[in-house]
């Protein structure tokens, strides 16, 4: 897996223990001192996929690459409440000899001109791999909550494929699944379903309303 942080500066930890899976360590059991997060699948999610047969794929091409309409506004809502957006993206066509690494760190480049998120990390393995970051895995939003000092229980991933979900249940994370409408894939028991982005961040605020309306670590500024 591949962190590309921007201008943020990530916390050191506060305590917990430490858990190593292939190779790879996390401080887990963190008391609720860190910040809530969001995080964002990217196909689907904040970019505009390609659609072919009922399924939907990466672009290829850096030319092709573009993201949904309201994909900055939404994000710009989840930065004004305080809390950290994070990119978390199976990207399995590098591994596949499909695409080159450069040209999917181009598009990330492009995306973090475009959208505000604080940090985007890449797993470019195939499912063949078994590697810990590739999703329905939780790495990525483990080692996200390591590097920016997140608290996964105050949380929530957004996407559209089942494996989303999984990832973002299995760190101890909310759900918000967005119904594209593609074959053979569902909500995998999410915590809210939404039509598109602008619906699943309207689930996110009432949440966060709700719960944290008064917490100083999620308000709190960290940018």
């Amino acid at each position: 897996m591949v962190p590309l942080h921007g201008a943020f500066s990530p916390a050191h930890g506060d305590g917990g223990s430490v858990a190593t899976v292939n190779d790879n360590a996390w401080l887990i059991d963190k008391r609720s001192t860190g910040r809530a997060a969001v995080f964002f699948d990217r196909d689907g999610v904040l970019a505009i996929p390609e659609f072919r047969d009922g399924r939907s794929f990466a672009a290829r091409h850096l030319a092709d690459f573009a993201i949904y309409p309201d994909a900055q506004e939404s994000v710009l809502r989840i930065k004004n409440l305080g809390a950290i957006a994070v990119v978390v993206t199976n990207q399995p066509d590098v591994g596949n000899g499909l695409v080159g690494q450069a040209v999917v760190e181009g598009m990330h480049e492009r995306l973090r001109r475009m959208v505000p998120v604080d940090a985007v990390y890449a797993c470019f393995h195939t499912h063949a791999d078994g590697c810990a970051c590739r999703k329905p895995k939780p790495g990525m939003l483990l080692d996200a909550s390591n590097d920016l000092d997140i608290d996964l229980s105050r949380s929530v991933i957004v996407g559209d494929r089942a494996s989303d979900v999984a990832a973002g249940h299995e760190a101890g994370c909310r759900a918000v699944f967005i119904e594209r409408g593609y074959r053979d894939e569902d909500s995998a028991g999410a915590d809210w379903v939404a039509a598109n982005l602008t619906e699943a961040v309207d689930h996110i605020c009432a949440y966060f309303a709700a719960t944290y309306h008064d917490d100083i670590h999620f308000g709190r500024s960290g940018s």
